[in-house]
């Protein structure tokens, strides 16, 4: 068997390897659907929360009250 042999099987047992590698990775990652809603649940609510801290910091009122707390 000659170098130029050796050199392409090796480059094919490498590839081979680094393919199966990746699907073992990729099926780590994969969410079932169950997880996958709970999460979902969890972003809207977090969702949520921010959009009314974003009101309440926002708010006139709320800056006008910081104010003439600091002048305290």
């Amino acid at each position: 068997m000659n170098m130029t042999a050796i050199a392409i099987v090796a480059i094919c047992c490498w590839a081979l390897v680094a393919i199966v590698e990746a699907a073992k990775s990729n099926k780590k990652h994969k969410v079932s659907e169950v997880e996958r809603e709970e999460l979902e649940k969890e972003l809207l609510s977090l969702k949520s929360r921010v959009e009314t801290l974003e009101r309440i910091v926002t708010d006139e009122s709320y800056s006008l009250n910081k104010e003439f707390n600091n002048l305290k």
